[in-house]
């Protein structure tokens, strides 16, 4: 996409006034948006405030910052533009300069990520057993403030709200939150110094705010703290694609803003990614009526259901792999897509690690640099189990070790110990309890050293009693078969519909129960409907839906009325 259609542009050349942007998928928000902000930037002129586009996640962020540079700008000081992650926005101008008088603590406020060896101390409790305090969430209601957690199906519990509040304030006093309390903070702090407010929307006058049906009930919040102070709040997003309900953000503030006075509503209704008979299906299932910009391929294309058996999950795969490769669309930039994380980690191979306590971190990050090529994943496990090693680590330490942005010097010594088999982390064809172990208990040795030496930081005594051979095998910590078992071809990713969320993918297969098909066949009018409907609207190519064959009598009429066609595995 060179130039902006007519109905971007229309977003685009808008007045400099709050937007609600309701955008189909694959519209090409991220085009828009950012051609937005800099229209934005250049009306303000020499008007010294400064305009935020600000999304949900790093790798969105990344995808803007691009654009933007191609534009031939750049966001920085000089053109007064900002783009970074909504967290992030909030973290930088309101958590770490003023949270802490909120919070009362003596310090400036840090992230912790859960990894930290002293938040044993700052559990809460839940029917049976107590949880981690990262575990912990937050809403906001007509009540006011409330936490919660959510279990294995994704239920949301609420707490006691002055048992969890305790928690919450006692590690607030350290100057201490997690990502979600983080956002607590934030809005207390708006709150309760409200001069920090009124300098925040001087600064900003402008924010465009992106996925915005991800927003929930403590960001909406925030969010209204602003535009009652004055700030200009624009909103982009599709709320059919709201599929964080456990964190109250379902899409519905998204669907309200634009009926209020003074928000000018939009659309995008061009759809620049998927062939026509998978947008149909989109339509369909979303009531909509977005236009496709793309001709049908002469390859195959289109939507397929295919019938499975409990255990031809893994035959079913392989027949998808084949169905991408003789449809000529790359392996690489497809995916098999799942409901839940435990049954993607199953299919992936990811059947977890040996070892126990620290080593356990460890082994993980061997297994996932090994056998899944994830350098970051298996640097962020090796961070966690080095900080653990040290005494009276710096508060923040790991948070600021996995953001990138800090602590270089020790983020250069952990890195070229993950990747490093023959020096760093040892390789997991090694036996674990007569080859692995030493090793591993040496070569941290030498990194600690190197630590000390380097960055003034002391570790803990006794070293060996923390990384204990304990539940290594006696045998590789991964066999040559789980190692090397799909080297015939590459291995498609396996991951969940939720990591996928704001991709654009040749193909997906999307693997569902009966209870998940019925949902997607019923629209968007449910969360799990929600979620199939972005797996749907991933695929560019090609779109695969796998059912239980023994719901397949129940489905078949469905999903031929709604224009699919039946395949097999």
């Amino acid at each position: 996409m060179n130039h902006p259609s007519e109905e971007q542009t229309q977003v685009i050349d808008a007045s400099v006034e709050p937007l609600s942007v309701i955008a189909c998928a694959g519209s090409g928000k991220t085009f828009t948006a950012v051609r937005r902000l800099a229209n934005i930037r250049q009306k303000l002129g020499n008007h010294r405030g400064r305009v935020a586009l600000l999304s949900f996640s790093n790798v969105a962020v990344d995808t803007f910052r691009k654009e933007y540079q191609d534009l031939g700008l750049s966001s920085n000081v000089n053109n007064r533009v900002d783009i970074d992650t909504l967290d992030t926005f909030i973290t930088s101008n309101v958590l770490r300069p003023h949270a802490y008088r909120t919070m009362g603590a003596q310090q400036t406020a840090f992230l912790v990520t859960g990894g930290e060896a002293f938040l044993k101390g700052f559990t809460f409790q839940t029917d049976p057993y107590p949880r981690a305090i990262n575990e912990m969430q937050v809403g906001i209601d007509a009540g006011g403030a409330y936490f919660c957690y959510s279990d294995i199906k994704s239920e949301i519990h609420r707490l006691n709200t002055a048992q969890a509040a305790d928690v919450v304030h006692r590690l607030g006093r350290i100057g201490a939150y997690t990502h979600n309390l983080g956002r607590y903070w934030c809005y207390r702090t708006l709150a309760d110094q409200p001069g920090i407010l009124r300098a925040l929307v001087r600064r900003y006058p402008h924010i465009l705010i992106d996925e915005a049906q991800d927003i929930g009930t403590v960001h909406q919040v925030i969010i209204e703290q602003l535009v009652s102070a004055g700030c200009q709040v624009s909103l982009i997003g599709d709320p059919n694609q709201g599929i964080y309900e456990f964190a109250s953000a379902d899409g519905a503030f998204l669907s309200k803003y634009g009926q209020r006075d003074g928000v000018n509503s939009l659309e995008l209704k061009r759809n620049f990614r998927s062939v026509p008979p998978i947008l149909d299906l989109a339509n369909h299932l979303a009531g909509r009526t977005d236009a496709a910009d793309r001709e049908a391929p002469d390859t195959v294309h289109g939507t397929f259901f295919v019938a499975y058996g409990k255990n031809d999950s893994e035959q079913l795969i392989v027949s998808f792999q084949r169905a991408v490769e003789a449809a000529g669309l790359r392996l690489e930039r497809s995916a098999v897509l799942c409901r839940g994380r435990k049954q993607a980690d199953k299919l992936a191979g990811n059947k977890g690690a040996p070892g126990w306590g620290i080593v356990k971190r460890f082994t993980q990050a061997a297994i996932l640099r090994e056998r899944f090529k994830d350098y970051q994943g298996a640097f962020r496990l090796v961070a966690i189990g080095i900080v653990n090693l040290l005494v009276d680590a710096p508060n923040g330490m790991l948070a600021k070790l996995t953001s990138q942005r800090e602590d270089q010097a020790l983020r250069r010594l952990i890195w070229a110990f993950t990747r490093n088999p023959d020096m760093g982390l040892p390789g997991v064809s090694l036996n674990g309890k007569a080859q692995w172990h030493p090793l591993l208990l040496n070569r941290v040795k030498t990194l600690l050293a190197q630590i000390n030496k380097d960055c003034g930081l002391t570790s803990v005594d006794k070293l060996g009693s923390k990384l204990t051979s304990r539940d290594l095998p006696d045998g590789p910590l991964l066999s040559a078969a789980d190692l090397n078992g799909n080297n015939y071809r590459p291995r498609i990713r396996v991951d969940t519909v939720h990591q996928a969320k704001g991709e654009s993918l040749d193909a997906v297969l999307y693997l569902t129960n009966k209870e998940h098909a019925e949902s997607l066949m019923n629209g968007v009018d449910t969360e799990i409907g929600r979620i199939g409907y972005v797996a749907v609207t991933r695929a560019r190519n090609l779109f695969w839906l796998g059912v239980p064959a023994s719901a397949l009598v129940d489905l078949r009429p469905g999903l031929l009325d709604l224009g699919f066609q039946e395949t097999e595995a």
